[in-house]
């Protein structure tokens, strides 16, 4: 078989290419992380989770990865959509709002929100970086490439910090498409600064010794700007040239537009040879926000009842590249798509401990081939531009062919295990059921109505749709409805959710 190309669209060069890596079989991957001034919202994890999938995809090929995703503590302002950023800093704005007074200073406030930060991480089942560097652990780095950018003619000192020269970097804007002369047509609506050379230059270093979080510098006291931050992490743990850098679409321009120009003008290198960037969400079709009542941290979702599993499934229903409408619906049908793997699994591990069932003869082989055909059809699609639509769809086929054997031999268990466990490592949506009496956590069993397990049921209403029987499949509908289970159904068949309370 062919060695597979792993592509993924490229924002730069507007095409989907395959990831080519400098070194045979090593991807450097830096991805965005959080501004740790609040919890994570749904969105930032669907961008979290693209990445999550970039390494699980790269790894299932056989790669190593060196992944670095970094926490922003410190220098991310407000008004963050121009180039040189207004307004407060982010975590001093926290501390002093509402849900800021309950600590005693910006940096426990920066330590909770990193610590839930991490947790939820866990929760959704995202794979650990390599290294998670912060902002405020990092700042002798930033000085040091911004002293240099001064030396060598792209940056210069003013009274209020230094500056980023745009037109000393002939190719800015190669990225978003925002050229030097499209930004001095749009800095005339942003607030103007006369300290600086030209409205679009940004800041590499804020001049501010009443700021809370604050470091000395050649140039007083003062803390980073934002876009340096990951211009020095990335750099200190991933060499002056990456492989892949990863976003959401919002921080193609200012952030990082102004992390190539920094970069390639301390090093005299390309930054970054792939760009990748992660589409906005919307909930119930609308655009997030806690004014209209529809916006949701994983936490939310977690304490009212929800699946984390079924929540990481739901985000990644759709690809990264395509806007996506998060419904609670949705997330309801995921709840019960993650119960078919927990299902295969307890049949599985089942099978595999219980007394033998005989010889598995022919049939083991056409189990086999189905499992290993739908895990190689699930990883073509994850390596054409992580298309998850297609990758889970194929991972449910497989629960299927699982869930279709009314008892597993003991080969068809460690087939379906192996099956399973590949599903696991490449989506993440199909971990093994934790033992309640071993963990004392508890785990929902797979739903059985008057002896009979609900796929029985749902394959028997299929049946009576098909034979015209309306009446018998309402009654089944309702039968379910009734022990709170609610069908939908589907193109691609029908799923159960339990109702939440």
């Amino acid at each position: 078989m062919p060695e597979r190309a792993f592509k993924l669209y490229d924002t730069q060069s507007r095409q989907v290419k395959a990831l080519q890596t400098m070194e045979p079989g090593h991807l450097r991957f830096y991805s965005c992380g959080p501004t740790v001034y609040s919890y994570a919202h749904i969105g930032n994890f669907r961008s979290f989770l693209a990445a999550d999938l970039v390494v699980r995809t790269a790894k299932a090929l056989g790669w190593r990865v060196s992944w670095v995703t970094n926490i922003t503590d410190v220098g991310h302002l407000t008004q963050d959509d121009v180039a040189d950023a207004g307004g407060e800093d982010r975590m001093e704005k926290a501390l002093h709002s509402k849900e800021g007074e309950q600590f005693a200073n910006v940096w426990d406030l920066a330590e909770y929100y990193t610590t839930c930060y991490l947790e939820d991480w866990e929760r959704l089942n995202l794979s650990r970086p390599e290294v998670r560097p912060r902002a405020t652990q990092h700042v002798r780095e930033q000085i040091v490439m911004t002293e240099e950018l001064v030396a060598n003619g792209h940056a210069y000192e003013t009274p209020t910090g230094v500056y980023f020269n745009v037109d000393s970097k002939p190719d800015y804007g190669k990225l978003s498409g925002n050229t030097r002369d499209k930004l001095k047509e749009a800095v005339r609506d942003v607030v103007m600064d006369d300290n600086k050379r030209q409205q679009a230059d940004f800041a590499l270093w804020k001049k501010d010794d009443k700021h809370l979080m604050q470091w000395f510098s050649p140039w007083g006291w003062g803390f980073p700007g934002w876009h340096i931050e990951c211009s020095a992490m990335a750099r200190a743990y991933l060499g002056d040239t990456i492989d892949l850098h990863s976003g959401g679409e919002d921080n193609m321009f200012p952030h990082h537009e102004c992390e190539i120009a920094q970069s390639e003008s301390f090093t005299g290198k390309p930054f970054c040879n792939h760009w990748m960037h992660v589409r906005f969400l919307q909930v119930e079709g609308e655009k997030m926000a806690k004014r209209t009542g529809n916006f949701y941290t994983v936490r939310d979702l977690i304490e009212e009842g929800y699946d984390p599993i079924a929540l990481r499934y739901a985000l990644m229903s759709v690809p990264y590249g395509k806007p996506f409408n998060f419904t609670l619906q949705g997330l309801r049908d995921a709840m019960g798509n993650v119960e078919r793997f927990r299902e295969c699994w307890r049949r599985a591990e089942a099978a595999a401990e219980g007394p033998s069932t005989g010889i598995d003869g022919e049939g083991i082989d056409a189990f086999r081939a189905q499992l290993e055909r739908l895990y190689d059809e699930s990883l073509d699609a994850m390596c054409d531009d992580l298309n998850t639509s297609v990758g889970i769809a194929k991972a449910l086929e497989g629960t299927k062919v699982i869930l279709r054997e009314s008892q597993l031999s003991q080969g068809q268990a460690l087939v379906a295990s192996r099956f399973l466990s590949q599903v696991e490592a490449l989506l993440g949506i199909a971990p093994k059921p934790v033992d309640p009496q071993a963990s004392g956590s508890q785990t929902s069993a797979y739903p059985v109505i008057d002896g009979r397990p609900i796929e029985v049921w749902i394959e028997e209403r299929a049946q009576a749709k098909k034979s015209k029987d309306f009446a018998a499949a309402d009654a089944i509908r309702k039968r379910l409805s009734d022990e709170g289970f609610e069908l939908r159904d589907t193109p691609d068949g029908t799923s159960w959710t339990k109702s939440v309370p």
